[in-house]
């Protein structure tokens, strides 16, 4: 009797004994946090980057996601996640990140909804028309998959739905889950940021400024400090973090390449956006127009760094449309988009955090990138055309009335071609072995080797300029095509290709992030539907059956000996 009470205090000691240890446990757990992912590509954690930022926030952020209501499959999914992130975003800044889901469509009446969604779309936050089936009905909504982030008494709108539209949809909102990290942070760090960095627009050789590059300037503004940088006249390029080449029309001189050079070997990092040939729509009208070189003066420079632009123009069957007359009816001409292969859109990326999950790029008039050997620099083709292109060598005849003929698909046999290029590391200095250019003060010191560096190559000049509304003579916004009334993926572009020169291990890197779509396999599921529900329904029965007969023998042996 004695030894059975001892065993009763014992296993009650050891129960209080794991009451205080789970407390205890608890108690720490308050003060050493912690999180475990143990998803294959960690969804539910989130980049370095993003958890600093999170954790130096000074003041509150707010955060309304216009994502809520009855929704379809898919977009529950992504509501999902977003919900997920934001929570993670709530947890790593201690609080500080706040949030809410909003329905648009609950507003009181036709004129307040109708009000409301306007005041949405001015932010930026674009209405996406859902198509769904319900009840062997088909039904269409309108949702605004996008957020408004509040923080210091400023505020931005952002889409959250993105990805490429030549995708399904359920790719398109996987490319959008991967994404939302990325779009949150980036516009939380926008607003909350004080060391802007420093960006300088490069003048002085008839570069695209003012109205052709508004959009894209206003767009630089909101994250960046921008400067007109005159490098004959400005003596230190050292304070810019990046430099922007837009589409120079007459040659950089000995003395502005020794400076760029310079830069460049001190660690600077530049956009070159360079068209090769002298090609416009505003002479395409004529039959007899051939678009020629220019002299930029940077060939030489571009072949030392690993790239070289070839003259000549790249023709794609995946283009973008133009008008043109084909006929007239009622002494009035009649007009008809027809693909212009002068135009390509380039949808073909590298798998690199400045083009994942972009949507189309639209392109005009641009040129073939070649690589050269250049040690210590790598080289990374952002951008390709689609496989069914081709090049055709200067003097280029540019004319719509080529339209009108026969486009042969034989022709275009070139699969792939780079329009795009991302060199990284250390360069090697035009001016090696060389005298001093004139003008430049002989006993100044030269770098002959770089610092770490990174440039942009980009072979179409107008891939950052926007168009002119021709009422209000205001700027579209980049990317806007007026012909097809559909805004591609310029900016984006643009603008995670600086976060990456400016920031190599910054916040861009929270678009690398990628999860999976793994769907079930129909046919399968057919076919082996009764051997899973046996599976899943009997096994677990079993092993309880198992286990109740195990302890009841192994309770019966014990006891008997009592």
């Amino acid at each position: 009797m004695v030894n059975w009470k001892s065993r009763k205090l014992g296993d009650y000691l050891l129960f209080a004994n794991g009451v205080v240890l789970v407390i205890l446990i608890n108690l720490l757990a308050t003060h050493l946090f912690f999180r475990i992912d143990l998803t294959e590509e960690k969804r539910y954690s989130i980049k370095p980057q993003t958890q600093t930022i999170l954790n130096n926030l000074e003041e509150d952020v707010y955060i309304e996601v216009f994502l809520e209501g009855e929704l379809n499959a898919g977009f529950r999914r992504f509501q999902k996640s977003i919900r997920e992130t934001l929570e993670e975003f709530r947890v790593y800044s201690g609080n500080k990140v706040h949030y809410t889901f909003t329905n648009p469509g609950t507003a009181q009446g036709q004129k307040a909804q109708a009000e409301f969604m306007n005041d949405l779309a001015s932010r930026g936050i674009q209405p996406t028309n859902v198509i769904d089936t319900k009840d062997g009905q088909r039904v269409e909504k309108i949702i605004f998959p996008g957020a408004i982030v509040s923080a210091g008494g400023m505020e931005r709108g952002i889409m959250l739905l993105k990805g490429s539209t030549a995708k399904t949809s359920d790719e398109r909102i996987n490319q959008s889950i991967e994404n939302i990290e990325f779009e949150l942070i980036n516009t939380i760090y926008a607003l909350a940021n004080t060391d802007r960095k420093r960006i300088g627009f490069v003048t002085g050789h008839h570069e695209l400024e003012g109205a052709d590059i508004a959009s894209f300037n206003n767009d630089l503004l909101e994250v960046y400090d921008v400067y007109k940088v005159d490098i004959a006249r400005t003596t230190d390029l050292k304070k810019y973090n990046a430099l922007i080449i837009a589409k120079p029309r007459t040659a950089f001189s000995q003395a502005d390449k020794f400076r760029l050079d310079q830069y460049i070997m001190q660690g600077g990092n530049v956009m070159f956006l360079l068209d090769k040939l002298d090609a416009s729509m505003d002479s395409a009208s004529r039959n007899d127009y051939l678009a020629i070189p220019y002299d930029l003066n940077l060939d030489d420079q571009l072949f030392k760094y690993g790239v070289r632009i070839n003259p000549d123009l790249i023709q794609d069957q995946s283009a973008a449309p133009y008008p043109i007359i084909t006929g007239e009816a009622g002494g009035k001409p009649q007009m008809q988009l027809i693909d212009w292969p002068f135009f390509p859109l380039i949808n073909h990326y590298a798998d690199h955090p400045v083009t994942r999950n972009l949507d189309a790029i639209l392109t005009r008039f641009v040129s073939s990138i070649d690589t050269v050997k250049a040690p210590g620099v790598k080289k990374i083709p952002l951008l390709s055309t689609s496989q069914y292109s081709r090049t055709i060598t200067a003097p280029v005849n540019v004319s719509v009335n080529e339209l009108r003929k026969n486009v042969k698909a034989e022709d275009f046999s070139k699969s792939f071609i780079p329009v795009g290029y991302l060199l990284e590391g250390s360069f090697t200095s035009l001016f090696k072995n060389r005298f001093m250019p004139e003008g430049i003060d002989s006993s100044a010191a030269m770098l002959e080797q770089s610092k770490p560096a990174r440039l942009v190559v980009i072979s179409d000049g107008d891939i950052i300029r926007n168009d002119i509304n021709p009422r209000s003579r205001q700027p579209q916004p980049l990317g806007f095509y007026p012909f097809n009334n559909y805004t591609f993926a310029n900016r984006e572009l643009l603008m995670n290709a600086l976060a990456y020169l400016t920031e190599e291990n910054g916040l861009i890197q929270a678009r690398s992030k990628q999860i999976r779509i793994r769907p079930l396999d129909r046919e399968k599921i057919k076919q082996e539907k009764v051997k899973w529900q046996v599976i899943n329904l009997g096994i677990p029965i079993l092993l309880v059956i198992v286990f109740g007969v195990v302890r009841a023998y192994w309770r019966r042996n014990k006891f008997a000996r009592f």
